[in-house]
């Protein structure tokens, strides 16, 4: 399934800074960038519920939030892109 994944960490002491660090690192673990806080990560429902505790255990709860969109297994017609940075397929060849 594809999820995306938004968040936004305060950045105004250095702990938030490491924070921020450490959710953008946990979500490269996943999926691709498209947006500066924004995550596109393809997988499977165990994948996705340890994505989750792992982002939860990172940031601090009374300053930081995420959002979790769940698209599902047929998000290829759910997503446009328009302009540059075209996104890659997360499902297909590594090697091209």
């Amino acid at each position: 399934m594809l999820v995306l994944i938004t968040y936004d960490v305060s950045t105004t002491s250095p702990t938030g800074q490491s924070r921020l660090r450490k959710v953008s690192k946990i979500c490269q673990n996943y999926g691709q960038r498209v947006q500066n806080s924004v995550f596109e990560c393809v997988v499977d429902a165990a994948q996705f519920a340890a994505l989750k505790i792992e982002l939860t255990e990172a940031i601090n709860m009374a300053e930081d939030s995420l959002r979790f969109y769940q698209l599902g297994n047929n998000y290829k017609n759910k997503v446009e892109h328009v302009g540059v940075k075209e996104s890659i397929d997360l499902e297909g060849p590594l090697i091209l």
